[in-house]
């Protein structure tokens, strides 16, 4: 068959590690999930890969993995998150692929991606290698093979781009048609103007390079890949299939009908849009209405037979080219009628101060420790993903010069500079509207973090910097500009050694620690630690060494803490002087502790600690909540018994209300509403269901007409589901455990709750398959059991929404 279907999905979320800790802390933006991430992942990436067909009666009757026969690629960033945090998705990809190469012909679906989201037209020589290197890389050591294609970050490109990618072994990427300039078939003198979205996107180009090199490019069908971003073409995956083939011509000549969207339109932009995308590829497949293929498969059977120019500075999200991140244009979101993008021009001027001020002094330093500091950059990727001793030596045996151990921490330190220079160029830093956001925030932090390391070369850059960034005016008065968003969002999270081990000693109170121990990104050994109390005053007092797993830098350090009860908390941390001084202050503090000499304590750890005060503010993001989770923990107690005695005292007065239709005053329904709640969620939260509790829970809330908490209940049905399902693969032919999972989803119906059923009709699906026509085939013979399964299994189907018959 002539007519080929290929859809592109680019999977992308920006980096969102804490620049010190290495880890996504709490978004409370993202609730009911921790972070954007994981909220994106079980909303578009996980049910991608096991995405619904459903038949007109909405019912599922199979379970495909959209990403073994789309191309596609994932943000290097993302997947070394997903890789930790969400296992079972990371490895649904990449076993994707694997699949993928048995449907295409030994070519693989995924391609890989520039590393971190550079605009690579406003990028310098050297960032242009080293995102396109660490994206091979990174590809290479995920998906165990060659990436014979690279998607670039908003399709920026510029000839250069272009020239590396070549050079790197990049065979295509993928434009927007309105990236064409001219073309001509190959060895024609003449050229065509294309220009304005008018190239043929149903073909493959090729584009001529220097040295003999060249690289084909494929620009995708803007109009439809419009419609799937931007309109209700998801809402019906025939429609969706017909759109597709729809444009096909008459022509005998092989034709390619290609589209190219952000992965996330697929589930969490557009809510089952992972399904729409799953039927239209099912449809095409069922009524031969034309091949899906992906693009190397592509260029083996029909290479370019047409050259190409592209329109250098340019990209598929930026009317003006590639302004849109570097000045206010008029590109943005939308959502904010009358703000500007004024600040995205000094915001850029600062950050490439900033990279072009940290060359010299990284030039310099590194010569000292690599053979050849940019090379060794290059290679960095290594460690970055296999950051073990082990590994790290390697490194410094393939790129250093005779490194002492002494000398690996400035080494690595150096590397991360670099990283953390590069980090600050990921391009949703400019993208949305105002300079105050959390993804400029999150580039600023970067910024940060880069500084910070320049100073241990003795290099300070903040004042120049910030005086730079002040010029970046917000749109919100209160943020004033780049240089406040800077001290009131980034320069809270900096930290060192000294403030890790202050956490550390805060955290201690709360939480008893192993000797060896890690936070984040540090490792923690326990040299001393001595806990005293007096009636409910509590003191720490210890001695540990903290050492970064990234850099190596290692420093140890003594501390003495003081709870006064509530959020009061005093705390002193140094670094360790002799244990002659340490056991001084040791003995100093225990003794005038347990007189319960408040004043006397704190005046010792004046005088030891001298400036170096911490306080509860100093916890890190996720333990601050904990912490005050447990400060509020007796009080929220008190509160809940209040409001039950109300609920249990008032109960025959609140019958005989809802019995003559008069309303309960508000002070009366806000703590039964708080009780009725809290008690349905700890209900289904036990251990041992109690379904009936559930459903007397349930009746009492719509007795009295009282509002749920839609958004946690579901959160937490969701999670019970997701314990209680696996049970069902382990034992499928409990009709005690189908029952209950049938009684519980029956009172969860009652609630209008958006329960997520996406891993319990997985597992229902394959069990079914796996065991219904053994089990009809028992229950024709009579066997009661087997009928009673018969009964709850169809009973449960309904109630999933799954077909297997």
């Amino acid at each position: 068959m002539n007519k080929k279907i290929c859809i592109h999905g680019h999977f992308y979320q920006p980096p969102r590690e804490n620049a010190w800790l290495e880890d996504v802390e709490l978004q409370d933006s993202a609730y009911p999930y921790h972070n954007w991430n994981e909220r994106i992942t079980v909303e578009g990436y996980a049910p991608n890969t096991a995405s619904r067909i459903l038949d007109p009666d909405r019912r599922i009757i199979d379970i495909v993995n959209n990403f073994s026969k789309i191309s596609f690629n994932v943000g290097p960033t993302l997947l070394s998150w997903m890789e930790t945090k969400m296992p079972d998705t990371y490895k649904a990809i990449l076993d994707a692929d694997k699949k993928s190469r048995q449907l295409y012909n030994g070519h693989g679906a995924a391609i890989a991606q520039v590393y971190n989201h550079m605009i690579m037209p406003l990028a310098n020589e050297r960032d242009k290698r080293t995102q396109v290197i660490w994206g091979i890389r990174d590809f290479e050591h995920r998906f165990r093979r060659k990436p014979k294609g690279m998607w670039l970050s908003e399709t920026a490109v510029d000839t250069a781009t272009l020239e590396i990618l070549a050079e790197e072994g990049i065979q295509f990427t993928i434009l927007a048609p309105s990236q064409a300039g001219r073309m001509r078939k190959i060895g024609d003198k003449d050229w065509t103007d294309v220009s304005g979205n008018h190239i043929d996107p149903k073909r493959a180009y090729r584009q001529y390079l220097s040295a003999g090199r060249h690289i084909d490019l494929f620009f995708y069908d803007g109009p439809i890949s419009q419609e799937v971003g931007f309109s209700d073409l998801l809402n019906n995956g025939e429609r969706f299939a017909h759109r597709l083939t729809g444009v096909f011509s008459d022509s005998q000549e092989p034709q390619l009908v290609h589209i190219a969207t952000d992965g996330e339109t697929y589930g969490h932009h557009h809510r089952y849009g992972d399904m729409a995308l799953a039927y239209c590829l099912y449809h095409i497949e069922k009524n031969n209405l034309a091949d899906i293929t992906i693009y190397s498969e592509f260029l083996e059977k029909h290479p370019p037979e047409y050259e190409v120019k592209i329109i250098d500075n340019t990209s598929w999200s930026c009317f003006h080219g590639v302004e849109r991140w570097f000045s206010d244009c008029g590109c943005n979101s939308g959502m904010n009628p009358g703000w500007n993008q004024s600040w995205r021009a000094p915001l850029r001027q600062s950050l490439d101060w900033l990279r072009d001020s940290i060359l010299p002094v990284f030039e310099e330093q590194a010569e000292q420790y690599f053979q050849d500091p940019w090379q060794a950059r290059n290679e960095y990727i290594k460690v970055i993903l296999d950051r073990s001793v082990d590994n790290i030596d390697r490194f410094f045996q393939e790129q250093g010069k005779d490194i002492k151990d002494e000398e690996k921490s400035k080494a690595l330190s150096l590397m991360e500079l670099q990283r953390h220079a590069m980090l600050m160029y990921t391009s949703c830093g400019w993208f949305f509207d105002e300079v105050s956001g959390i993804e400029t925030t999150q580039i600023i932090q970067y910024a940060a973090r880069a500084i910070q390391l320049l100073q241990d070369f003795g290099h300070d850059l903040e004042a120049p910097f910030l005086k730079k960034l002040a010029e970046a005016k917000s749109n919100i008065a209160e943020m004033e500009n780049g240089a406040v968003v800077y001290e009131k969002f980034v320069k809270p999270a900096i930290l060192d050694l000294l403030r890790v081990g202050a956490h550390y000693a805060v955290a201690s109170l709360f939480e008893k620690y192993e000797n060896n121990t890690g936070i984040y990104c540090y490792s923690i050994n326990t040299k001393a630690y001595d806990l005293y109390e007096v009636g409910r005053l509590v003191c720490a007092v210890g001695r540990i060494s903290v050492r970064s797993t990234i850099t190596w830098s290692e420093s140890e350090i003594t501390f003495s803490v003081l709870h006064l009860g509530g959020h009061i908390i005093n705390g002193g941390v140094r670094q360790f002087d002799s244990e002659e001084a340490y056991e001084t202050m040791h003995q100093q503090m225990k003794e005038t502790f347990m007189k319960s000499d408040i004043p006397g304590t704190i005046h010792i750890m004046d005088e030891h600690f001298e400036t170096h005060h911490y306080t509860l503010w100093h916890l890190f993001k996720g333990e601050r909540r904990k912490v005050f989770r447990e400060i509020l923990q007796s009080s929220l107690e008190n509160i809940e018994v209040h409001f039950r005695q109300i609920y249990e005292n008032d109960y025959a007065v609140m019958n005989a209300m809802q019995e003559m239709q008069i309303p309960l005053p508000k002070a009366l329904s806000t703590p039964v509403e708080y009780i009725l709640n809290a008690d349905l969620q700890l209900a289904i939260k036990n251990e041992k269901l109690d379904i009936n509790r559930i459903e007397n829970l349930i009746a009492q809330l719509k007795k009295y007409h009282l509002n749920v908490d839609k958004t946690e209940l579901s959160f937490i049905a969701t999670q019970r589901l997701n314990d209680m399902i696996p049970a069902l693969e382990k034992n499928p032919r409990s009709n005690t455990l189908l029952a209950e999972m049938c009684s519980f989803l029956e009172n969860l119906n009652r609630l209008d709750l958006s329960v997520n059923y996406w891993m319990a009709q997985n597992i229902y699906f394959k069990t079914g398959k796996k065991y219904y026509q053994t089990m009809q085939k028992r229950a024709e013979k009579g066997e009661n059991d087997a009928k009673e399964w018969l009964a709850n299994f169809d009973r449960l189907s309904g109630l999933l929404g799954v077909k297997i018959k």
